[in-house]
């Protein structure tokens, strides 16, 4: 799963000086005082970045309170000195000046701009909000679901969401997956609700809207883009999905019409249910899901071997039971945690988790630290998404798996429908999340847990278990830990399309896109280590994919790609 994977990126330039910037000394005072005023930021922020990083890996990886004690300590200390407001206001004013002559400054300027602006209130509501957010993630990563007599993991939920076939055992396993709702919800709600309070004060209508204006998006550009896929993946997604129930229905006994969330194949129904005459996951048993994926970056010239040494790869007690990577020092310690199972599903994962790495890994070291991040929270999506999409690749199974040809067509023969039906159950997933998110900050006194429901429907087609009034939309653990964030998603399959289609065009030139595998391809590497990955940050997102693929971000390849007629 995608980042949620999120968040803990950290780092350490060069001697924290500005050796890295353009050589020719500035005689402008301003440039030069916004240039003492950032170094001196980062020789304070750096080391705490880093030491938060690693506190925030021995939490997820251990499950120990101490631990996220001070990751929540230091991130509240990181965020107070965002929150200063004389800091705030040479950065306003040299924005709003708009007249610097150096270009890396300028963008330096705008980022720190962003980072301060969410952090302008009170000291005492930082401290609330960082204490509850750390403490509501606690209640996710040591969860356990009770399922009879005994305590599951999230692994065993969804293996019997996979291949159970009894409805009431599946109930029960949906169920049980439901049980950290109630425990989290009214935390939640009363942190949405301190975001709102601190977006109150600086002039936004609520958190939702500061954090797309702080993130350089905009409000009515993504309504206007989900609105325009809805139109285009309503249709083709009730078509599928009407296929799908139908192959559920059949398999499990019920019919179309008493159909309920336990009878798809993941709780959230946000993954692909594995229902046409192959299981892709007998092609991975007993296999090494992470040689496998070692072996495949170093075929792009992506050399992954020190992420995995630092990486922790496998299930245990106590331990976050997702999966997300961290920077941690923007200087090359860059580290993934997953809980491998010999899957499909985690093969997929570790694609993904091993992109968000390899954005991270392979940045320019010479560039300023401040911009030695990704271009955008969602560009690393979509880096991510475009490797993990191969799982199910049949020709990069074929190479990957040392599957036969016979093998290989049987995969590919039904391996379009599968992405057609994965990519249009996500798109319509991701609306579920980005409207009700909208809909709850604006509004998070309403009925929640109708709004849930009404909003599955619309957007997923799920029929609501009869009667049920649970805050079944608190057990995602979005909400909580990477707020106002899952619309990224999207926007990171459109650029993992756009960039499909770049490269297939322009850098393979392949004859025949459908079989372009991406093994041992290493002018693939090249490429994206040139224009995607060196430029970092130093290039606002919309600029660095017009450099990149040659236009603006735009929805048509992930259309032509996905969505049949």
């Amino acid at each position: 799963m995608a980042r949620q994977c999120m968040i803990v990126c950290v780092s350490f330039l060069c001697l924290l000086n500005f050796s890295c910037l353009p050589s020719h000394p500035s005689h402008n005072p301003k440039e030069s005082q916004l240039k003492a005023f950032i170094s001196k930021h980062i020789a304070q922020i750096q080391p705490l970045h880093r030491e938060a990083a690693l506190a925030y890996w021995q939490a997820a990886v251990t499950g120990e309170s101490e631990h996220y004690d001070r990751f929540s300590a230091l991130e509240l200390k990181i965020r107070r000195i965002y929150s200063d407001p004389d800091e705030f206001a040479l950065l306003k004013a040299a924005r709003d000046a708009g007249s610097l002559a150096d270009d890396l400054l300028t963008r330096q300027v705008d980022v720190l701009y962003h980072q301060y602006l969410g952090n302008q209130v009170s000291p005492e509501l930082l401290k609330q909000t960082v204490e509850l957010s750390t403490e509501i993630e606690k209640t996710f990563s040591t969860h356990r679901p009770t399922l009879g007599p005994e305590k599951v993991t999230d692994n065993r939920i969804k293996e019997i969401l996979k291949t159970e076939t009894d409805p009431e055992k599946r109930k029960q396993a949906w169920l049980a997956s439901k049980q950290v709702g109630p425990q989290v919800a009214g935390d939640l709600i009363r942190l949405v609700k301190l975001r709102n309070q601190a977006a109150h004060t600086l002039g936004f209508e609520n958190y939702h809207t500061m954090s797309l204006v702080t993130a350089e998006q905009r409000v009515e550009d993504l309504v206007q883009l989900f609105g325009e896929l809805d139109d285009l993946t309503r249709e083709p997604f009730q078509r599928v999905k009407g296929q799908l129930d139908a192959l559920l229905a059949a398999r499990l006994g019920v019919t179309v019409e008493d159909l309920r969330p336990w009878h798809y194949h993941d709780p959230f129904f946000q993954e692909t249910p594995m229902v046409y005459d192959l299981d892709l996951d007998v092609y991975y048993k007993g296999k090494d899901i992470k040689t496998l994926s070692s072996q495949f970056y170093a075929g792009l010239g992506l050399d992954v071997a020190s992420i995995l040494d630092d990486s922790d790869l496998y299930e245990r007690g106590g331990k976050n039971p997702h999966a997300f990577c961290t920077d941690i020092d923007r200087a090359g310690d860059v580290r993934i945690l997953c809980n491998i199972k010999d899957n499909e599903t985690w093969m997929e994962t570790q694609l993904h988790e091993l992109g968000h790495a390899v954005y991270d890994k392979f940045m320019d070291q010479e560039t300023p630290y401040l911009l030695r991040e990704p271009a955008h929270i969602f560009t690393t999506e979509g880096i991510a998404m475009f490797f993990g999409r191969l799982s199910r690749n049949a020709h990069w199974m074929q190479q990957m798996l040392d599957l036969s040809e016979e093998q290989r067509v049987a995969i590919e023969e039904i391996a379009g429908n599968y992405a057609q039906l994965k990519q249009l159950i996500f798109a319509r997933w991701a609306m579920v999340m980005f409207h009700f998110e909208r809909a709850l900050y604006a509004d998070p006194d309403q009925d929640l847990n109708a709004l849930w429901w009404d909003t599955v429907e619309t957007y997923q087609r799920v029929t609501r278990p009869q009667g049920r009034d649970e805050p079944d939309w608190a057990a995602k653990i979005h909400f909580a830990i990477a707020p106002c964030y899952y619309h990224n998603y999207l926007l990171g399959e459109l650029f993992a399309s756009q960039l499909h289609h770049k490269l297939v065009t322009d850098v393979i030139e392949a004859d025949d896109p459908t079989q372009v595998s991406y093994v041992g391809q290493e002018r693939v590497g090249r490429f994206l280590v040139e224009r995607v990955f060196e430029p970092a940050a130093i290039y606002p997102w919309n600029q660095m994919i017009e450099r990149a693929t040659g236009e603006s971000l735009t929805a048509k390849y992930f259309v032509a790609q996905f969505v049949r007629k």
